[in-house]
C-alpha cells in the first residue's frame, strides 16, 4: 500500500487550519505552521512535504516570499505550492505565479473544489517524481568512444576492450537482434542467395 503524501498547511489563524485540516485528514499525512517562519524552518528538517498550502497575508514572513525562499532553495524548490487566500485581485495572483505557486484555492473554501485541487497536484507531484527517478535510471551514451580499426572493441573508462555489444548493452537500454547485411552475406555466404539483390 502507497504511503500517505504528506501536506503542510501554513496559515497564522488556527480555524483555517483546523478547517483544512477536517478536509485533509483522512487522506493525507499533515503538518501545520502558523506564520513564515515555522513554515521555512518545518521543510529544513528530514521530512519534507509533498504539497504546502500557504496563506498569503501573514504576520512577519508573507506567503510571497515564503514561496520565493522555498522555490530558490535546492532540497524544496520541487515542492509544489498552492496558495490559500481571500486575496481576489489578478495581480495578486500573478505576484503569486511569479513567486512560484502552482495554483490558488480561494477562501472561503469550497470543500469539493479545495479537495480536487489538492488531490491533482499531490498526484501531479508524485508522477514527476516517478519521471524523474526513471530518467536518473536511463543510461546514455555520450562523449568519444574509443573504438578498435581491426576488431572494433571499444575501451571503457577502465582500459579494457569490450566487444561492442557487451559495452552498448552496458551503457544504454537498447536490446540486440542480430542480423547480415548484403555485403557480409555476399561475402561469407556467396552461394546462398539470402541477401537482397541490388538493382542495376
Amino acid at each position: 500500500m502507497d504511503k500517505k503524501s504528506c501536506i503542510l498547511i501554513v496559515d497564522d489563524e488556527r480555524q483555517n487550519i483546523k478547517v483544512l485540516a477536517e478536509l485533509l485528514r483522512n487522506h493525507y499525512k499533515l503538518m501545520a505552521a502558523k506564520n513564515g517562519e515555522q513554515a521555512l524552518k518545518a521543510t529544513q528538517g528530514n521530512i519534507l512535504p509533498d504539497l504546502i498550502l500557504l496563506d498569503i497575508v501573514m504576520p512577519g514572513i508573507d506567503g510571497y516570499e515564503v514561496c520565493r525562499r522555498l522555490k530558490a532553495d535546492e532540497r524544496t524548490k520541487h515542492i509544489p505550492v498552492i496558495f490559500v487566500t481571500a486575496v481576489t485581485e489578478i495581480e495578486d495572483a500573478a505576484r503569486g505565479f511569479q513567486a512560484g505557486a502552482v495554483d490558488f484555492i480561494q477562501k472561503p473554501l469550497n470543500p469539493v473544489m479545495a479537495k480536487a485541487r489538492v488531490d491533482l497536484h499531490i498526484k501531479l507531484h508524485k508522477t514527476m517524481a516517478e519521471l524523474k527517478e526513471a530518467l536518473s535510471q536511463v543510461k546514455n551514451l555520450s562523449g568519444l568512444l574509443p573504438i578498435c580499426m581491426y576488431c572494433k572493441k571499444i575501451r571503457d573508462d577502465t582500459g579494457y576492450w569490450n566487444q561492442i555489444e557487451a559495452y552498448i548493452d552496458n551503457h544504454s537500454e537498447a536490446q540486440f537482434s542480430h542480423s547480415i547485411c548484403n555485403e557480409c552475406a555476399k561475402k561469407y555466404y556467396p552461394d546462398i542467395d539470402i541477401y537482397d539483390e541490388e538493382s542495376s
